[in-house]
């Protein structure tokens, strides 16, 4: 028996999300139905980072146990062959018995994409958030710092969230525009449900001037929900990046090369 390690990635706008529903398409029951294709052997594949329903990734990551031996090459292109055109495999590595894809990770990097023009578009309404009313970055970006470090992060946590403690640690939060879209990028050690969806959200109220840069540093003091922005649209997240320690030899995300650079 061995581990293997594969990154995945996937336009979530077809799913009911990542976890296996009963009748519902989900990104994991199409990525064990295609290992079982390729080994003949049923399996539970466990994964960084359990997406909502609409949510995107560039950088899943996700492992399992197998019998079936082979290259990494075969693997990848093994399971493509099975897997919707929605969804792919870009690597696969064997990791050591100690390895799992949710415990293991160290930080958990996302982006948000708003569309932040007066038209809609027709290409890119399930990979964005559709706001149109302006939207000034500069007074985002300073609201954004009051959510750096180590805080409690209740007034963003959504209500079906079953996080032990609200407390994460934020290591960067950066928001560029790139021609109409608005990215938000966001690195944290975790992330509770909805939890970036609700910054997005409360940020929005920031740059559309609706509330001061001030009033994400009261959301963080108030510790209350309801005094926050609305949560925003699944369409607009990808879940980019999980990092491990270097030993696991995991490979990096590609993010770089096409919004943050």
């Amino acid at each position: 028996m061995q581990k293997l390690a594969l990154g995945i990635e996937y336009d979530g706008s077809w799913y009911c999300g990542w976890q296996r529903q009963r009748d519902a398409p989900s990104i994991q029951s199409y990525i064990e139905n295609a290992i079982k294709k390729i080994t003949s052997e049923s399996v539970t594949v466990f994964c960084a980072g359990r997406t909502d329903s609409g949510v995107h990734a560039l950088g899943q990551v996700v492992h399992f146990e197998t019998y079936s031996r082979r290259s990494k090459s075969a693997w990848t292109l093994g399971m493509n062959r099975y897997l919707p055109s929605s969804i792919c495999v870009r690597w696969a590595r064997l990791v050591n018995k100690d390895f799992h894809a949710r415990f293991s990770a160290i930080s958990r990097r996302y982006c948000y994409i708003i569309n932040n023009n007066c038209i809609r578009s027709a290409l890119l309404f399930r990979k964005t958030w559709h706001y149109k009313k302006y939207l000034d970055i500069n007074k985002m970006c300073d609201a954004a710092q009051y959510l750096l470090g180590e805080n409690d992060f209740s007034s963003f946590r959504a209500a079906g969230c079953q996080s032990y403690s609200a407390r994460r640690k934020l290591y960067h939060i950066r928001i560029i525009r790139k021609g109409q879209c608005i990215v938000i990028d966001i690195k944290a050690n975790s992330f509770m449900y909805r939890m970036v969806r609700n910054i997005v959200g409360s940020l929005v109220k920031v740059g559309c001037g609706e509330q001061p840069e001030k009033w994400i540093a009261e959301l963080l003091e108030n510790c209350n929900r309801s005094l926050a922005g609305v949560t925003a649209p699944a369409s607009g997240l990808y879940l980019v990046e999980v990092k491990y320690p270097s030993d696991f030899s995991i490979p990096s995300s590609f993010i770089e090369e096409l919004w943050c650079a």
